[in-house]
């Protein structure tokens, strides 16, 4: 199993990202304290479309690596055989950029009761930002590798561990031929350090945890990563197969060398016993109002309700939004830019009132999956779905219910006083 010992320069670490962010993030709480976790610092970086690099959320669990683009490679293997450099990947192939939502895997682990172990995070791991690269479909082609065939490509980090285990994650060919990019600028500047900086794999839609950091081996397999599959030393499928897998509580995951479904909430509903963590369940969050201070109207003014909302690797239908803590139900509207892969701003337009008042956003996709309304308790596991639930689990994973961040307003008249007090 991979190290559960604490990094000692994690927190000289979260320091630094903090002062670069500019306050733009904050620390999450990591029992194990061997992760760095920074999410967003205000639930108003959840009322734009775009995420600033110094709100973007930060997640990692071994060190950054002391990278020099100039001399770092991405070894090619498996069905692939070469070296490239990061001038052939800037310079021998087309540079792209697309627009992805981030999400950790792990985001609303901290909502769970009782709680799970690990990094305890509310709804502050989750951004959207424009990722400059080169399409993996090109370099694959360039290798003589056109068609998935059900095969899987395996994306190795070289950031250090500090036990034996090595940090790989097998996506399927078909969605690398399809969208995936090696990146090496983050909204339109270079690759930040933390970020994976000289190059990360780019998963547009699917969990963060898929989106390797600090890429240096690419390799094309019959099957996802599996103990003993790759030729190198140390544990090879910790990540893959073990970790970021949902299951109950006390539950040794079974090593499938592949799936037939990659969607996320198919694999719940049964299609995988225990499932991955591949693209996003359904999601939104109201950003604004933030409820960080009091929101103060005039007669007949009008309070919009704004927030974002997505759904990995299917299209948002709808949002509704409630101002009465879930008595009633209202129709956003969808707005904003409309790439596959990220997120969509929704808004609404509430007369509010004075008083306090708990707001709530569901989202559904074009599949017409909802999220649930609440995570459910331990004995539940897959029954949790057809009661309006989502299965708590060991690892606190993939969670997407919507009173766990419901926001709490409240509202004043123009003159600060609350007509309730």
């Amino acid at each position: 199993m991979a190290t559960e010992r604490a990094r000692e320069a994690r927190h000289r670490e979260i320091d630094a990202i903090v002062e670069a962010k500019a306050g733009g993030v904050a620390e999450t709480r990591d029992e194990a304290d061997k992760y760095t976790v920074l999410g967003a610092a205000s639930r108003r970086t959840f009322a734009n479309w775009l995420t600033p690099i110094e709100e973007h959320f930060v997640c990692h669990r071994n060190d950054i690596p002391d990278a020099d683009a100039d001399a770092w490679t991405v070894s090619l293997t498996g069905g692939l055989e070469g070296t490239l450099s990061m001038a052939d990947v800037r310079d021998e192939y087309p540079t792209v950029a697309v627009a992805h939502t981030m999400e950790c895997a792990g985001n609303g682990r901290g909502q769970h009761r009782p709680e799970t172990g690990s990094v305890q995070w509310d709804c502050e791991a989750a951004a959207t930002a424009f990722w400059t690269g080169t399409p993996v479909s090109s370099i694959l082609r360039d290798h003589g590798v056109s068609a998935s065939d059900g095969r899987w490509l395996t994306a190795v980090g070289g950031d250090p561990s500090d036990g034996d285990d090595v940090f790989a994650r097998s996506i399927p060919l078909e969605k690398a031929l399809d969208d995936c990019l090696l990146a090496y600028e983050m909204n339109g500047e270079p690759l930040p350090r933390e970020h994976g900086y000289p190059v990360r794999l780019i998963v547009p839609g699917w969990y963060g945890v898929n989106n390797v950091k600090w890429v240096e081996e690419l390799r094309v397999m019959d099957s996802m990563v599996t103990e003993g599959s790759l030729e190198r030393p140390g544990e090879h499928a910790y990540w893959q197969q073990e970790s970021y897998r949902v299951h109950p509580e006390g539950v040794e995951s079974n090593q499938n060398k592949t799936v037939d479904t990659y969607d996320t909430w198919d694999q719940l509903e049964g299609a995988v016993e225990h499932p991955y963590t591949f693209d996003a369940n359904v999601m939104s969050l109201i950003g604004a109002p933030s409820g960080e201070s009091p929101v103060d109207v005039r007669p007949d003014e009008m309070v919009e309700v704004r927030g974002v909302a997505w759904a990995g690797d299917d299209a948002v239908d709808r949002v509704q939004v409630s101002t009465d803590g879930g008595d009633t139900w209202n129709d956003a509207e969808l707005f904003g830019p409309d790439y596959a892969g990220a997120w969509r701003l929704f808004r609404y337009d509430w007369d509010a009132r004075p008083g306090r008042h708990t707001l709530l956003s569901r989202a559904a996709d074009d599949l017409n999956r909802r999220q649930p309304s609440r995570i459910s308790g331990p004995d539940a596991w897959r029954d949790a779905l057809e009661t309006d639930e989502y299965p708590w689990n060991e690892g606190g994973y993939a969670a997407n219910a919507y009173e766990p961040n419901g926001v709490d307003i409240e509202v004043r008249t123009d003159n600060g006083k609350d007509v309730s007090e």
